[in-house]
């Protein structure tokens, strides 16, 4: 009979913790300059707090149409790492860049030359509205340097260079911090700014974030941001590859991000306490999600780079386990929301029926956030392995079929509790989880780009044919 080498699971850990510390904490710092600033604006009123909340959803959109292509570069910069093929990575960076920024500038300009059409399709309060004009009007030209630091971010952590990315975080909140301080509230002789302020504090920051990395890949020969020359090299054969890959987690993304538009836009027409809480509680789910993100990029970088390299057992045995070390992980961190959620909420200006809606968005999403970050997981897991195709069509079914009916019904039909409407967003994860696990159980997730990989899966399908004739 043929038996599997024991896991060696001491190993596994380690190789985790080297790749989703660095990440989990370079998006924790991100998430915590966007608490600060939540805390900062706060002090002007609720109302700001709310405004500046929707203005990042916008935000949140041109974040689901840029990350299709950072989801499909990320299958093609982890096989090609673990096959050792440096013009592949460079060439998938190119490209993927490319849509990047054509993506973010599009967004740009919505934003600082459209900023009254972005804002009117998510509230119908006039006075909300005209403070995000003043902010989005500015925030817009943050968003190229925003996309190009997650370009070269997903990259590095491909590569296993995660510290640079952390090095960047590290000097953008910092800079943000200091520039809301001063712009904001108009120290060391600058005017007070307020919203416009916070703005400006986002670019600055933005640009020192790209400046930073860029210089610690330098300083660290780090090649492969640097050959620009290897960055257009593309032939039909290859754009037809990518491009296979990468359509399924690009009409995702998309979908996504418009069923969560829809969803945002629903939010966002609730009682003014309710948009004010909803604000609030986006900035603390950053928390979650940035700490997740660290066990997801683990999980894309281990299982890619395994199976580019032609080690498929080793990938599928990686990848069973890395959801169950998720889950329990991201349980930690739900417990740990719930009991701080009180000081949280009011440091952030909640009080009231503000704080009820707050306190009762982080109970709703913390009995769902377990399921959803499994679902979540696996999805990533699917795509570093170039299974692009599976997850995406079962979330996008889900969201049309069952959360966005279920949502739009519940508050548009029967009125329902804001409550009870915000937990629709949510209704799908269960299912879904179940159909995710028993796609992943039968291993038809990996489909390899290089040879070696190729290689490698005919002899897990050899294996696998074996073990059950034997049982």
């Amino acid at each position: 009979m043929v038996r599997a080498e024991k896991f060696n699971w001491k190993e596994f850990v380690k190789q985790i913790s080297v790749i989703a510390i660095p990440v989990a904490m370079q998006n924790l710092l991100s998430t915590t300059g966007g608490m600060i600033d939540t805390m900062m604006i706060a002090s002007l009123g609720e109302l700001y707090v709310g405004s500046v909340g929707l203005c990042a959803q916008f935000s949140f959109l041109m974040f689901a149409g840029y990350w299709g292509f950072v989801g499909g570069g990320m299958l093609f910069f982890a096989q090609y790492w673990g096959a050792k093929d440096y013009k592949g990575i460079e060439r998938s960076y190119g490209i993927t860049l490319s849509c990047m920024m054509t993506v973010s500038l599009i967004f740009s300009v919505a934003a600082t030359c459209f900023p009254e059409v972005v804002l009117s399709m998510y509230t119908d309060k006039l006075h909300i509205r005209e403070i995000g004009v003043d902010y989005i009007r500015i925030v817009g030209f943050s968003y190229p340097l925003q996309v190009l630091a997650m370009g070269m971010s997903a990259l590095l952590r491909s590569t296993e260079k995660v510290k640079i990315p952390l090095y960047g975080a590290i000097a953008s909140v910092f800079t943000n911090t200091f520039m809301n301080w001063v712009l904001i509230f108009g120290n060391l002789g600058a005017p007070a700014l307020g919203v416009k302020g916070a703005a400006l504090a986002t670019v600055i920051s933005s640009g020192v974030n790209v400046l930073v990395v860029m210089i610690f890949a330098a300083i660290s020969k780090y090649p492969h941001l640097f050959r620009v020359k290897n960055f257009f090299k593309w032939d039909k054969a290859f754009l037809s590859i990518y491009f296979k890959k990468c359509f399924p987690i690009i009409c995702n993304e998309v979908f996504i991000g418009v069923g969560n538009m829809v969803i945002n836009i629903v939010l966002g027409h609730q009682v003014e306490e309710a948009i004010a809480a909803v604000a609030v509680f986006r900035t603390l789910e950053g928390l979650v999600i940035g700490f997740f993100a660290g066990f997801s990029s683990a999980a894309s970088v281990l299982v890619g780079k395994a199976v580019g390299a032609g080690e498929t057992e080793l990938a599928f045995r990686r990848a069973k386990r890395i959801v169950y070390f998720c889950q329990i992980t991201i349980f930690a961190i739900i417990l740990i929301l719930l009991a701080v959620n009180y000081p949280l909420l009011h440091a952030m200006s909640l009080s009231g029926l503000s704080y009820t809606y707050g306190r009762g968005l982080i109970i709703i999403y913390g009995i769902a956030c377990i399921i959803r970050m499994g679902n979540w997981t696996q999805n990533d897991t699917y795509r570093s392995a170039g299974d692009a195709a599976y997850g995406t069509i079962l979330e996008i079914v889900f969201m049309f079929a069952m959360v966005l009916p279920c949502l739009l019904v519940a508050n548009n039909v029967f009125h329902a509790p804001f409550l009870v409407v915000f937990a629709m967003c949510y209704v799908d994860e269960p299912i879904r989880y179940v159909l995710m696990q028993i796609h992943m159980y039968s291993g038809k997730w990996i489909k390899p780009v290089t040879p070696e990989g190729v290689a490698g899966l005919e002899g897990f399908k050899k294996r696998r044919l074996e073990q059950r004739s034997e049982v």
